[in-house]
């Protein structure tokens, strides 16, 4: 399991477009999540980043060829194809199919268009030529169409599940695999065919789609886009059927059940004292306007329609968000396809049409008003909130805030902001400067289901239920950097998630819970059993991690410290509660979590404001993984360095040049977080992209 692949990368680089890279990321969390972590990957970071280790999946998605070369031809490609050789998965989408040929033969002669010529990696061993069907516009939808497709059932069956006769796809501008039944003997397997007159020869068959062993990997290369929804009710089903049959072909586990992005639901906002709702909510008077009888804070990043239990604000009865207006929210994409165009598939679609389903395309949910209702008389009773129980959340918070000896009146978690399914806890307080001015420090927004949830770098994705999720509100005054730097709440942050879980309940506190510098919490693998060597670093695999950013004004940092914990969804790792079910504890309940890991982390903070981190380091160091680790350092050249530590003032990393018989030469390095990051099972300190 620690070694187990679970990174799907997508190509974002250069030659690929902004819509087939959302595209792409939408399908394959929508078709593998939980069990894989899809992420975008720049070209620079293909070309220096040792990705292939945890690469489950490496996607090309659609684009340009040309620009694929540029960036990649040479180490790229090398990399690339070594990584498919020695068992890796590759999935080219249109352009990213075509660049996968051994050559590609593109509108020859047509100036503008052209696009011909020999191709280094080569998985396909012959030609694809296009276009299949004319019309093609780079930028465009003008010669988009909704491509029916016959799928050879026979090379798709032994890998499970349903597989369509027949489904149409999303095709704008790819080409078809030239002669594919004559490689049968090289490996290469059709999976489907174009059923409709196409634009150029395609010579024996018209293989729209390709499967390929390469080495002791394999490739799926596509014409048209089956990874885009067309928004077509009648063939999604049969899309994304052949989706998941494709993807299991290339050794992947597909998610059983539809892992649809759901609908976002209404923001809950309460207090551990009644009153101070009140209080907050009047402190909103000059930043809330009123619109056709709305009452509205437009934030920077999101627009919030209020409403209250009590007052001038009308509540309405709807618990979940109607997607209003969602087609002004969705991309130029082809949103359904002209009666005339099901009779007669050769016409061209047309892009006025409404989607039959509008839900089915990717929402650009910045563009949705999220409703924030205001309880200012009671707490949100299971009804309005049957994933999570506030009364148990605000018991438990008073309770551990008695037990460690704090003031109720002290802030970490007493206001809560709630949403069943929001878009990231981070951005809703972080992107809003507006709205957040305005919060106390401790705010907290949790969620039990984030449909763009934030990671370091640009990474995005959905964070399904079953893991705790939630962002805080810190302000550090400018005044404490010389004796506690704000670099160091990062690390305080990492505590706080160890001592809540061990100070969860009795019997918690053996719980084998370790830190990987910076900012991502691992935890032993349940599946080694009972006599696993807990001090053995590639035993533990991570189950959480730390985001922390930060704005300064007026004297004060102002951070959000977001975290994000897998409490009870066993994929793509483990769990606390498979953990807990180890050590024969009982199962434990985010809304107790939350509130026990809040209270810890007030409790650091304050003893952190007072004397700096330094009295703080033999605790960091007792749940940290790194011990006199023997690592590489890239960016020095590949020396082999020994972690001794962090720094007592700003926190870098510290490590000791190694030389003969791992001697100590004298050298040291001190490496900052923001520019490092751990490759853990692989020793390596390398550079960030």
């Amino acid at each position: 399991m620690a070694d187990k692949r679970v990174n799907v990368l997508v190509y974002s680089g250069n030659g690929s477009t902004v819509e087939s890279v959302r595209h792409c990321l939408w399908s394959l969390r929508r078709l593998l999540g939980p069990n894989y972590a899809v992420i975008p990957i720049t070209g620079e970071s293909v070309l220096k980043e040792p990705w292939t280790a945890s690469c489950a999946l490496f996607v090309m998605p659609g684009g340009a060829d040309v620009g694929y070369c540029r960036t990649l031809n040479g180490e790229g490609n090398r990399k690339i194809s070594a990584y498919v050789n020695k068992g890796g998965a590759y999935l080219g989408l249109c352009a990213g199919g075509y660049y996968a040929c051994k050559r590609c033969e593109f509108e020859p002669g047509k100036k503008g268009m052209e696009v011909c010529g020999d191709r280094e990696l080569g998985f396909y061993p012959g030609t694809c030529r296009g276009l299949a069907f004319p019309g093609f516009v780079y930028h465009s939808e003008a010669g988009a169409r909704a491509a029916e497709l016959s799928v050879n059932k026979q090379s798709l069956t032994t890998v499970g599940g349903a597989v369509p006769e027949t489904f149409r796809s999303y095709y704008n501008g790819g080409g078809v695999f030239v002669d594919a039944e004559k490689y049968k003997d090289q490996g290469v397997q059709v999976l489907a065919s174009y059923t409709e007159r196409l634009h150029v020869d395609s010579g024996e068959g018209t293989a729209a789609v390709v499967y390929r062993k390469v080495g002791e990997g394999s490739v799926v290369l596509t014409g048209p886009h089956p990874e885009i929804v067309e928004a077509l009710a009648t063939d999604d089903k049969q899309r994304v059927d052949f989706m998941k049959a494709c993807l299991a072909k290339l050794g992947l586990s597909p998610s059983q059940d539809d892992q649809g992005v759901p609908s976002l639901s209404r923001l809950h906002l309460s207090t551990l004292e009644a009153s101070e709702v009140s209080n907050i909510a009047s402190s909103w008077s000059d930043i809330v306007e009123e619109v056709d009888g709305k009452h509205l804070i437009k934030g920077e990043n999101d627009t919030f329609s209020l409403e209250k239990q009590s007052g001038p604000w009308k509540t309405e009865d709807s618990s979940t968000l109607s997607l209003q207006k969602v087609a002004d929210a969705l991309p130029a994409v082809v949103k359904d396809i002209l009666p005339s165009a099901i009779s007669n598939p050769s016409s061209t679609p047309t892009t006025s049409q409404e989607p039959a389903n509008q839900e089915t395309g990717i929402v650009d949910y910045d563009k949705i008003t999220k409703t924030l209702l205001v309880h200012d008389t009671s707490l949100p009773d299971t009804k309005q909130t049957p994933y999570f129980n506030h009364h148990a959340y605000f018991a438990n918070l008073s309770a551990y805030k008695a037990k460690h000896h704090h003031n109720t009146s002290e802030s970490f978690g007493n206001v809560l902001m709630y949403g069943e399914v929001v878009t990231s806890t981070n951005t809703l307080l972080e992107k809003n400067p507006t709205l957040l001015e305005k919060l106390p420090t401790g705010t907290t927004a949790t969620a039990t289901t984030q449909v763009a949830g934030r990671g370091r770098g640009n990474n995005v994705w959905v964070s399904p239920p079953g893991s705790l999720m939630f962002s805080t509100v810190l302000r550090h005054p400018m005044a404490l950097s010389s004796t506690a730097p704000v670099v160091f709440i990062q690390y305080l942050c990492a505590l706080a998630i160890v001592n809540g879980i061990h100070t969860y309940d009795r019997g918690y506190s053996l719980l084998p819970i370790k830190l990987k510098w910076p900012n991502d919490i691992y935890a032993l693998d349940p599946t080694k059993g009972r006599n696993a060597n807990t001090s053995d670093p590639k035993n533990y695999v991570k189950i959480g991690g730390i985001l922390v950013n930060s704005s300064y004004s007026g004297g004060d940092y102002t951070l959000i410290c977001g975290i994000g914990i897998n409490v009870s969804n066993t994929a793509p790792t483990t769990s606390l509660n498979a953990l807990c079910s180890a050590a024969n504890l009982a199962p434990m309940q985010g809304e107790k979590l939350l509130a026990s890991i809040l209270v810890n982390f007030e409790s650091l903070y304050l003893r952190f404001c007072h004397a700096g981190f330094t009295p703080l380091l033999d605790v960091y160091y007792k749940h940290w993984l790194h011990s006199d680790q023997i690592v590489t350092l890239e960016q020095e050249g590949g020396v082999k360095a020994r972690i001794k530590g962090i720094t007592s003032d700003w926190g870098l990393l510290v490590a000791e040049e190694l030389g003969w018989e791992d001697r100590p030469t004298g050298r040291k390095w001190e490496l900052q977080s923001d520019s490092n990051s751990f490759d853990f099972f692989r020793g390596l300190l390398k550079r960030k992209t």
